[in-house]
């Protein structure tokens, strides 16, 4: 590597369904050269439109687990009866080339890379506020009533791991939230620090929206 040169970051990106980091880290990829995203591995079936090392590596159960057992994963995770996880080889050859590459990933492996990469930026984007992500998750209308509810309460678990992301960021204006990330990755400054009464608030609404929504379903059925 020459001297001008830096090694890359490796950058984990987590947050709620429906704060929109995918939009997040699709702007960073679009706005700034010095990104790659890395591709995750998964047993589940392709979806629609979907492709093979664009969107995911579809592979089965076996290669999966043979990847486990040959130390080619960075980190994985089981989840909906599928696995998911992190190809090593990809991430550490971009980085060596000084790319700063971008681990989009759910809280359980972001903790697996925090452990294996502690020199990782951990950020976690958020919304001001449970209110907006319920806003957000249901208005995009990708998901049934019973995908929703379980993304909820997945959230709940979800911020019980706020505390140990080195950086929070609201995603309430993209324009902001894209610079604050990219600011965040390139000087260690930006970004919110963990407050516990943020935390202690968004349950609480989370919690409230979760037990609204069953108790419209239990009238449903009731008919009243």
């Amino acid at each position: 590597m020459a001297e001008n040169e830096r090694a890359g970051k490796l950058v984990v990106i987590s947050g709620f369904s429906g704060v929109g980091k995918g939009t997040v880290v699709g702007r960073l990829l679009n706005d700034y050269d010095h990104y790659t995203l890395s591709v995750s591995m998964t047993t589940r079936k392709p979806r629609e439109g979907e492709a093979h090392g664009v969107n995911y590596y579809f592979v089965t159960n076996e290669e999966f687990e043979e990847m486990i057992r040959n130390g080619g994963l960075l980190e994985y995770a089981g989840y909906a009866d599928h696995y998911y996880g992190t190809p090593r080889s990809f991430v550490e050859e971009n980085m060596a080339k000084g790319k700063d590459v971008i681990l989009e990933i759910e809280v359980q492996g972001a903790m697996q890379i925090k452990k294996a990469f502690p020199d990782a930026v951990l950020i976690f984007i958020t919304t001001p506020s449970a209110a907006v992500m319920a806003k957000r998750l249901i208005g995009r209308k990708t998901e049934t009533e019973e995908q929703i509810d379980n993304r909820f309460k997945r959230a709940v678990e979800e911020a019980e791991h706020l505390a140990k992301y080195e950086y929070i960021v609201i995603n309430d204006d993209l324009e902001d939230c894209v610079r604050e990330v990219n600011r965040i990755v390139e000087t260690g400054e930006g970004g919110v620090r963990f407050d516990p009464d943020f935390k202690e608030r968004f349950l609480r609404e989370l919690l409230e929206i979760i037990e609204g929504r069953a108790q419209e379903a239990r009238n449903r059925v009731s008919g009243t």
